[in-house]
């Protein structure tokens, strides 16, 4: 089981990009466009670096969502592999098979 602390500043994160994420989403399209002048670029730039830092999507970790394992998490499940494991031999996760050849 990860800290507790740990998975709170994961939901910290999450909950920022939420609230943020028009804003950002809008601002990167603004510092992105060619068609639009360079000084309308460079202010878009300067906003999104008044941002929080963690409001930014891509500082989010994935994390299983039963034991709050930060590597080895498959996004289809949300699980962590050790946790994938188990349930697929219960049978708990349907369509799940042991493979074998």
């Amino acid at each position: 089981m990860a800290k507790v602390s740990l998975i709170q500043r994961e939901l910290k994160r999450k909950k920022l990009v939420e609230k943020f994420a028009k804003k950002y989403s809008e601002l990167k399209d603004i510092s992105n466009d060619a068609k639009r002048s360079d000084e309308e670029r460079y202010a878009a730039r300067l906003e999104l670096q008044k941002l929080p830092r963690n409001a930014n999507p891509t500082r989010q970790h994935a994390r299983c969502n039963l034991t709050g394992r930060p590597r080895g998490t498959f996004r289809q499940f949300g699980l962590g592999r050790s946790k994938i494991r188990e349930l697929a031999f219960k049978g708990d996760i349907p369509g799940v098979i042991k493979a074998s050849w």
